[in-house]
């Protein structure tokens, strides 16, 4: 029965993965832009959000979701997809529907990946950007992006989007405290058991 108590207690007291939530942001309307050489640039009307304290949050305009990327590296094509250098990601609330007046989120990255995922029965083509953030907390993006009718050759309307933030990493504090807590715990237990 002892022996059975200290594994219990180990095994909780070993890190797990505890992972944190996924924010959603739903935009629609704006321009997409680019060239080769100057990246890309997004810029589109935050419509909805989820995950965030106080959400979910819908509306017409919610505020803004602008992302900005380095050039396009060899190998790649606007219309086909590739690899963007550095770049920004900035979401912005405008104070209605209960979200804050300012910056809900920001980032940079060292790179982007653009990909076509391909024509949509309507006519329109879906591309995607994803990319990890260089915060050091593992948050990564995905932009799903719908353009108009026609492959993207360097500028274009937006008709929807979706933007993911997503935490794949543990969050630290929690796994600290977790685990501090019940490697103490064990060691008491174990210290009475060996008496």
């Amino acid at each position: 029965m002892r022996r059975a108590v200290l594994l219990a207690l180990l095994v909780l007291a070993l890190p797990m993965a505890a992972f944190a939530n996924s924010i959603d942001f739903a935009n629609q309307g704006g321009t997409i832009s680019g060239d080769e050489t100057a990246g890309l640039s997004i810029s589109s009307t935050l419509i909805a959000v989820t995950g965030m304290s106080g959400c979910p949050c819908n509306g017409a305009n919610l505020g803004t979701v602008v992302i900005q990327t380095g050039a396009l590296m060899a190998g790649g094509s606007l219309g086909g997809g590739g690899t963007f250098g550095p770049g920004t990601i900035t979401i912005t609330g405008n104070g209605t529907a209960g979200l804050p007046n300012g910056v809900l989120f920001s980032g940079s990255f060292t790179s982007a990946t653009w990909t076509f995922e391909g024509p949509l029965a309507n006519g329109t083509d879906q591309y995607s950007l994803k990319a990890t953030l260089t915060n050091g907390q593992g948050f990564t993006i995905q932009a799903a992006v719908t353009t108009g009718k026609g492959v993207f050759s360097g500028s274009g309307d937006i008709n929807s989007g979706d933007t993911n933030v997503v935490v794949v990493v543990p969050e630290p504090g929690t796994l600290g405290l977790l685990g501090t807590g019940l490697v103490g715990i064990a060691g008491l237990v174990r210290r009475k058991l060996t008496l």
